[in-house]
């Protein structure tokens, strides 16, 4: 199923539900005008066909101990397959990073990490990131003030 494949109605189930998961079928099918067992078939459609991944608490950084936010900007000195899958491999096994993307440009990889202060994120970075094969060369910036965090994406 691809975005072009989408009605109106599994936009509207779409945009419901990342706004709050918990809603009960009925209460779905009643936002969609349709009886509940169509709404939820169309749900478990949506389900198979991969575009709803998954459903997820959204949890407060602050409130578990995360003060600090920060970006790693890495530039690999090694480009092989092997190398990068191994990066990859390992920047995922760690639980402080919340994404990682490759890029274009200057630097290979972008990585977000969250630590509860300013001394755990420096380890996080000199000790762990560092150590990370092919890493070549790091830059940090932290986050001073997180303006936007998109819980939904656009489905229109």
């Amino acid at each position: 199923m691809s975005s072009d494949s989408l009605d109106n109605t599994d936009r509207k189930l779409l945009d419901a539900l990342q706004h709050d998961a918990r809603q009960t079928v009925a209460d779905l099918a009643q936002l969609v005008s349709l009886s509940p067992s169509p709404c939820w078939r169309r749900v478990r459609q949506l389900e198979e066909s991969g575009v709803i991944e998954g459903y997820h608490a959204q949890l407060s950084r602050a409130k578990l101990g995360y003060g600090v936010t920060g970006f790693v900007h890495l530039q690999m000195d090694n480009h092989s397959p092997d190398i990068m899958a191994a990066f990859e491999r390992e920047v995922v096994a760690l639980p402080q990073v919340l994404s990682c993307h490759n890029l274009s440009g200057r630097y290979d990889y972008q990585i977000e990490a969250i630590a509860p202060d300013l001394e755990s994120f420096s380890q996080l970075v000199r000790v762990k990131i560092r150590s990370l094969p092919g890493v070549k060369e790091i830059s940090t910036s932290f986050s001073l003030k997180e303006v936007k965090r998109a819980g939904t994406l656009p489905v229109n």
